[in-house]
């Protein structure tokens, strides 16, 4: 039986990480149920639009899928300000996009919205017998550094729609005493996906 929501907001989220994470392939995970073994990188940053309902609200996000080359990094601020929360993503079998990760969780502590909803997300768990990060060590700097831990697999879908669901809800909990990056609206959009370049 449906639930009448008895809010809608709209919520920008961010997703920043090194190149070959993941990012786009989580994305593609949530949104369209899809994955790709061979995902092009994302040039700038691609846009997304997906609505989750629950209980207590109906949450539409704004994601923007960041690109992971360096070259991008000066751009980032233009996506993570204003923004919700943030998924800060790392692959299990690189050691420097661990090293990476920790460096984006720095940057949103000193310079993202102060009421950032923030998550580290170890993709590719299904590449456990290539790990070069331990869980334990994710889960650990996650803990000291107040961030929500997950670990994920795009390609098998293992805790995709877990993570989002997760982020929804600490969206709609924090809705009326963070309105930054949110809009409450009552206007159903449809889920569709947008790209943004740069040179």
């Amino acid at each position: 039986m449906a639930r009448t929501s008895n809010k809608n907001i709209q919520a920008k989220l961010v997703l920043l990480g090194d190149m070959g994470t993941g990012k786009t392939s989580l994305v593609l995970r949530f949104v369209k149920g899809q994955f790709f073994d061979f995902q092009e990188s994302t040039i700038g940053a691609a846009f997304f639009t997906q609505v989750l309902s629950l209980n207590e609200a109906t949450i539409k996000f704004d994601i923007w899928d960041t690109a992971g080359q360096e070259r991008y990094h000066s751009l980032a601020p233009m996506y993570y300000r204003g923004a919700a929360a943030a998924v800060v993503v790392y692959d299990i079998t690189s050691s420097d996009s661990f090293v990476r990760a920790k460096k984006w969780v720095q940057e949103l502590q000193r310079q993202g919205n102060p009421n950032l909803i923030m998550f580290l997300v170890a993709n590719k768990v299904d590449l456990e017998e290539k790990r070069k990060v331990g869980s334990e060590e994710g889960e650990q700097y996650a803990k000291e550094n107040g961030l929500t831990f997950f670990e994920t697999s795009a390609k098998t879908a293992q805790n995709v729609n877990e993570l989002f669901y997760e982020i929804a809800k600490r969206v709609a909990k924090a809705a009326p005493s963070r309105p930054t990056g949110m809009k409450l609206h009552s206007r159903p959009q449809e889920s569709g996906r947008r790209f943004f370049c740069c040179s």
